[in-house]
């Protein structure tokens, strides 16, 4: 799955959940943000950077299971605004128009089938790779899962 796709995805999860302050948003608006938010050093999406940032914070089993062929684990909104950070989350409710609290719970709702989505093998290798660094820094993110 491509990079495009991948935030039309986590856009269409958010705009589909509970909350009903996102359901409103445009797909293109809400990609946009997710980009934004999981922006890199080179203004694309990081993921890499977000694998490890969740590994150091306690969340490397949670993360493991988005990556695996099994059921992906909740993580809980309040713990993800750590690994993201709480200005980058602000940003992010700002940019929508939403609470931070939807923001939070959002990201929350998105990212396990992003991640899930990009890793169908249980494997982050193909179209993102360049997300992690190549293939080496892909393989360091997946060590610290085990």
């Amino acid at each position: 799955m491509d990079l495009s796709s991948l935030l039309q995805l986590g856009a269409s999860v958010i705009r589909g959940n509970s909350d009903k302050t996102t359901t409103g948003i445009p797909l293109d608006k809400l990609g946009s943000a997710l980009s934004g938010l999981l922006g890199g050093q080179n203004g694309k999406p990081d993921l890499g950077a977000l694998l490890s940032n969740l590994q150091t914070s306690g969340l490397g089993e949670i993360a493991a299971s988005w990556l695996g062929k099994g059921a992906n684990q909740a993580v809980s909104p309040d713990a993800l605004s750590g690994v993201i950070g709480i200005d980058k989350l602000k940003e992010f409710a700002a940019q929508l128009g939403i609470s931070e609290e939807s923001a939070k719970n959002a990201v929350a709702d998105a990212l396990p089938v992003m991640f899930d989505k990009a890793s169908p093998d249980g494997s982050l290798l193909g179209d993102l790779a360049g997300n992690f660094g190549g293939l080496s820094g892909m393989l360091d993110s997946a060590k610290k899962l085990f």
